[in-house]
Parts: structure tokens; sequence; C-alpha cells
């Protein structure tokens, strides 16, 4: 039996953007929010269950490192921890986000002892670090590739924040605008990682199959998000 053969370097890269129609920018919890639809009490249920996600991204990052045996590309990704984590306390993406939450109307404490946080979303986020924590690291990697289709989803938030919820402290979306540049510089770094190293007919069906993974952990908070929105409450 013959085996397949693997795809040239544009028709894989061209595999990987073609999943973006799974990404979450389509799922209906988002529409209504960036629409101006968006309940008070969904948008705080929403910055609060994502935290749980945003906490997690550091050791996601740690863990794909400490799978990966060449240290160009370790040197490279730890930029992603010291991103999330900063280089102090007070600094960094978990810390903007904190302050995103408090511009929603959210305390401090109730993000950070997670009370809000659903069921579903927990189970998402953690199969998502499980999977970086014991895949190879090409494949956590290629999970991360949702980079290829964040920035211009985050940009059009951050517009569609500030046109429909001026109740929205304008210092929220601090996370989001320093994200953004961030975000196109390593979704271009991480495709290039991908081509490079995913060279074969499996590796390539292997990142493919990660990167839709990572597409379903995504909506799979914002299914459960979107469930709950209904009956969540500010505590």
């Amino acid at each position: 039996m013959v085996a397949p053969a693997p795809l040239s370097r544009d028709a894989f890269a061209e595999a990987l953007r073609g999943l973006g129609e799974h990404y979450w920018d389509r799922h209906p919890f988002h529409r209504r929010l960036h629409d101006g639809r968006g309940r008070p009490e969904e948008i705080r249920s929403w910055v609060a269950n994502r935290w749980y996600y945003q906490r997690c991204l550091a050791q996601k990052n740690a863990a794909v490192i400490a799978q990966c045996p060449l240290p160009e590309v370790r040197r490279d990704w730890l930029a992603r921890v010291r991103f999330h984590d900063g280089t102090r306390d007070g600094e960094g993406g978990l810390a903007e986000w904190l302050i995103l939450a408090e511009a929603v109307g959210l305390s401090r404490a109730e993000v950070l002892d997670e009370r809000h946080v659903l069921r579903g979303v927990r189970f998402a986020v953690d199969g998502y670090l499980h999977f970086c924590r014991t895949r190879p690291w090409t494949e956590g990697v290629a999970a991360a590739l949702t980079e290829l289709f964040s920035p211009e989803h985050m940009a059009e938030r951050v517009r569609a924040w500030q046109r429909h919820y001026d109740w929205i402290k304008p210092d929220g979306l601090t996370y989001f605008e320093t994200r953004i540049p961030v975000a196109r510089h390593d979704g271009a770094g991480t495709l290039d990682l991908v081509l490079t190293h995913c060279t074969g007919a499996e590796q390539q069906r292997a990142a493919l199959a990660a990167l839709r993974f990572k597409c379903d952990v995504l909506g799979a908070m914002l299914d459960a998000i979107d469930y709950a929105a209904a009956a969540w409450v500010t505590a």
C-alpha cells in the first residue's frame, strides 16, 4: 500500500487557514455581543469564564516548551509565557485581564476564586492543557494557530464594545489592544514553525486535527457560556 503524499507547503498552509471556518468568531454568542445585543451579565460571564482559559495559557505554552527538543524553538516560545505572566507581579496579560474584569463590573476576588467558571468551560480548557502536555510539540504548536484568526476578531471586539457598551471602562480594553499586534506576529511565526516541521503526511494530518481540536475547545467554551447566560447572575 502506497503511503499518502504530503501536501505542498502552500497547500498545507491553505488547509490550515481553511479551518478558520470553525473558529469561534462565528459563534452566535460572539455575534450577539459584537452586534450590541449582549447584556451586562453576559459580558461579565464571558470575562469571568475566559479568565480560566487565560490563566492556563502560560501553563500550556510551558508544556509545549517541555515537549520540544529544539532549543531555538524553546527560546522563541518562552516569550509567550512571559506575555501572559509578565516579568513581575502586576504586569502581563493576566494582570491586564483583571483590569478588564473590573472594567465590566467584576471584583478581582470573584474572578480569582473562579466562582463563576462553568464546568463546561473548565472541562474544555483542562482538555486543551492535557492535550499540550501529552501530544508531540508540533501538535501543541499547531493548536496555537488560532492566532491566524484572532487578531481581526479582537480588533472587531474592541470596535464593537466601544460602539455599543459605553458602560465598560476604557482601560478594560488594554489587553486586546496589547494582544492584537503580538498575535499577528506570533501567528506568522507559528505558521512557519508548523510548515517547516510538519512535512510528512501523517504530521500534517495531526497538525490539522490539532487546530480543529483547538477550535472545538473554544467553541465548547462559548456553548457553555451561552447556555448558562440566561441564568447567570453576578454575585
